[in-house]
């Protein structure tokens, strides 16, 4: 009898046990990694959430040098309306993580220009009153201000000055990001 090598059975593959322990494996290194993950994204969407928020006030001011008029940034609630100085937003927040819209006055009419939506897991803390960017130079009218942006809920992954940014607004109008807390020195 003469045998060839497609007769022969094949040997290959992996046994169950063999599969079970990768199985395991890989679900271990999923656990130990999940928190760098988690982490990774909410640092994301606070940088990501001062990025949109310094790209709208710069925005308003040069709006207000185009327009040559007043243009508002305030909180808004769900209908896009501007909510007033401390007045909560729907959820209770009384921050401006529910929301911004950027306003422009067209003979005492407010227009609106650009709205930026909800993000309920970060904080951004700072000024309650509206900002208004004025002509010719796009001045922010009253002093220096400025926004802390942070995790709503920290975690212990997440606590610390490197998981917040500032954002200061000078009096000529100017927003500048800063990592860490407005506190801190920088």
């Amino acid at each position: 009898m003469k045998y060839d090598a497609f007769c022969r059975p094949s040997r290959g593959g992996f046994t169950l046990v063999e599969t079970l322990a990768v199985i395991a494996l890989l679900a271990v290194v999923a656990v130990m990694a999940t928190p760098s993950f988690v982490a990774w994204h909410v640092r994301d969407q606070v940088d990501a959430r001062a990025k949109a928020l310094a790209s709208t006030l710069a925005y308003a001011r040069s709006e207000a040098l185009r327009r040559g008029a007043r243009v508002t940034v305030c909180r808004i609630d769900a209908a896009r309306a501007c909510l007033a100085a401390g007045q909560p937003c729907g959820d209770g927040i009384t921050d401006w993580s529910c929301g911004w819209a950027v306003l422009a006055d067209r003979g005492g009419t407010l227009s609106l220009l650009r709205a930026q939506p909800l993000l309920a897991a970060v904080s951004i803390t700072g000024v309650q009153t509206n900002l208004t960017f004025t002509p010719p130079a796009g001045q922010l009218i009253g002093t220096f201000r400025s926004f802390e942006i942070a995790p709503r809920a920290p975690t212990k992954a997440t606590q610390g000055d490197k998981w917040r940014r500032c954002i200061r607004i000078a009096a000529g109008g100017r927003a500048r990001i800063a990592e860490g807390a407005c506190g801190a020195a920088s």
